[in-house]
């Protein structure tokens, strides 16, 4: 049986990550530029770049433009957990991660109207949250909700305070909806989380409806596969499954 021999980008990464792996490069430290190990290995910089991408979607590069690529420190792995109320629903043990949230005022494009089933253009408040392990970017969640649910005092509040005054302003909430799917992240998301392009994320787009049927919240998830998992739980009834007489 003849093996195919591989690819001079697969030959690059075997050798970085060995020299990852016995800590010849440490986490944390910044590899030599891209022109100078295209040199050492004797490829064009477009086959290093290509062998650099199977690391960072691996998650043991991070390129953070303008600076170069570094050795990522060790990601903890969090558990998103579905049907969840609150829109900080991802969950880890230990320490929680630090999140930062910058609010702005838009309007609904095509996409979020649908969600939301309110008019295109109508005036909605987005909060983005970006989680952090140290220095790195961990996740990324953009809220919607409609401006007239939203105090007009909202001030730089910590995630829990502001789950509270989102809360005093509707009705209780009734259903909390998910679709989860797995994509490559746009360039933007790549950029913002410090990941490759090749590496998959968890796409999870919520919508949050309380007790007068109107949606109240749309929110959409990016969490890179290489340290997110999603749990749903589900409850059957007593009598799902049986056969009637």
């Amino acid at each position: 049986m003849i093996r195919p021999v591989p690819s001079r980008r697969h030959t690059i990464a075997d050798d970085l990550r060995r020299q990852i792996a016995t800590g010849h490069f440490k986490a944390g430290e910044r590899l030599p530029s891209e022109a100078q190990l295209a040199t050492r290995y004797e490829v064009s910089t477009p086959t290093l770049r290509s062998a650099l991408a199977l690391l960072q979607g691996e998650g043991l590069v991070e390129k953070i433009h303008g600076s170069g690529n570094f050795i990522r420190h060790p990601l903890r792995r969090i558990t998103y957990v579905g049907g969840r109320a609150a829109p900080y629903a991802p969950t880890e043990t230990g320490a929680p991660l630090r999140l930062t949230v910058r609010t702005a005022n838009v309007q609904a494009n095509g996409h979020l109207a649908a969600l939301l089933h309110v008019p295109f253009g109508s005036p909605l408040t987005e909060f983005q949250c970006l989680s952090h392990q140290g220095k790195s970017p961990h996740g990324l969640a953009r809220i919607y909700v409609p401006r007239d649910l939203v105090p007009k005092d909202l001030a730089e509040e910590s995630p829990e305070a502001l789950t509270a005054r989102l809360a005093e302003l509707r009705p209780p909430l009734a259903e909390v909806q998910e679709r989860l799917s797995a994509r490559l992240p746009t360039l933007e998301e790549a950029t913002t989380l410090r990941i490759g392009t090749s590496l998959a994320i968890l796409s999870i787009t919520r919508v949050v409806t309380d007790t007068t049927g109107r949606a109240v919240e749309a929110a959409l998830l990016v969490l890179p596969g290489d340290r997110s998992d999603a749990l749903f739980t589900a409850h059957p009834s007593i009598n799902e499954g049986t056969s009637k007489e």
